[in-house]
């Protein structure tokens, strides 16, 4: 496996895509492809490299050659996965389907995602198929956004919900991706749903250890992150509860090109992963990223071979 490909040419090339054009994105009837070559996206993090990185090593105890492309927003990286720059990425269902439903509608369509799996996969596949991707099973994993602060922060203002800093009046600087200004689970819906008075959003990214420093230090005072962070207490951190349900629950699901990567090979590749994979383990796995500091692609093959799913030596980098 290549560890990475390389990001030149993204920009230039996601307009031209392989994937259906938009005067017949409605009829998507080629069949699905089988590329021996896959690109494995990763969105930056921490649990999304641990995730693209399994997906990568289940795909070459497959037979599949990969590389991997790290793309740091789904603004970027979801047209790429459309033309076939990339072919298989980790999602979170509710949050991917909302955003194709932006996407396809505009911004202020109603959202589609929901607590309810059921319901939200059956949306995202439908928003999902005119583009030419196909959404895979979900597996038991799933992972929320989640807005954490200083204790001392918390108990200083008395402090244990995401309604309680809504009522508090407090001017808050958010520690977040760029694209918080624009998602409805972050600035908007805080605004929203709770009349938390956000300032600005720093653009440090989803719980890096830059956004947990900034938060430390009191630079800034909210930083978003995952329900699967599992270093909050070394930064001196605690969770708001999003007691008002702003937040879906987001399963994990790969996400491929159909015209690359849509066989049965590759869903019964990574539906190895589906099954044993818990919200639990993701938690440690990034713990031994984060804290420990090992690299990922050695925690994800440590954790495959665990689980029996790469009982013999994926073979040499290729």
């Amino acid at each position: 496996m290549r560890r990475r490909a390389a990001l030149a040419g993204l920009l230039l090339l996601t307009g031209c895509a392989s994937g259906p054009s938009l005067e017949n994105r409605g009829d998507v009837t080629a069949p699905p492809g089988d590329s021996r070559h896959l690109t494995v996206g990763s969105a930056g993090f921490t649990e999304s490299d641990l995730l693209a990185t399994m997906y990568a090593l289940l795909l070459e105890r497959a037979g599949y050659r990969t590389s991997m492309l790290t793309v740091a927003n789904r603004e970027l990286y979801e047209p790429a996965l459309e033309s076939g720059q990339i072919d298989v990425v980790p999602e979170y269902a509710a949050t991917f389907a909302d955003w194709l439903n932006a996407k396809a509608d505009g911004p202020d369509a109603p959202p589609v995602g929901s607590p309810d799996l059921d319901t939200t996969m059956r949306a995202l596949r439908e928003l999902a198929a005119p583009r030419g991707l196909v959404v895979l099973d979900p597996g038991r994993a799933v992972d929320q956004n989640a807005f954490a602060v200083t204790a001392a922060y918390a108990r200083k203002h008395r402090l244990r919900t995401l309604s309680d800093l809504g009522r508090s009046g407090l001017p808050v600087r958010l520690a977040a991706g760029d694209e918080c200004v624009r998602r409805p689970y972050c600035e908007p819906g805080l605004r929203r749903t709770y009349g938390i008075d956000i300032t600005a959003v720093d653009p440090k990214g989803v719980g890096t250890t830059q956004a947990k420093l900034a938060v430390q230090s009191g630079r800034d005072q909210m930083l978003l992150t995952t329900t699967t962070d599992a270093t909050l207490d070394e930064f001196g951190l605690v969770l708001l509860a999003d007691d008002r349900h702003l937040q879906n629950a987001d399963h994990i699901v790969p996400v491929v090109n159909r015209s690359r990567a849509g066989s049965e090979r590759v869903a019964t590749a990574l539906d190895a992963l589906n099954k044993v994979l818990t919200t639990a383990d993701l938690a440690s796995m990034n713990r031994q990223v984060d804290s420990w500091r090992r690299l990922p692609e050695d925690v994800a093959r440590t954790y495959l071979k665990d689980e029996g799913l790469l009982e013999r030596p994926s073979g040499a980098r290729r």
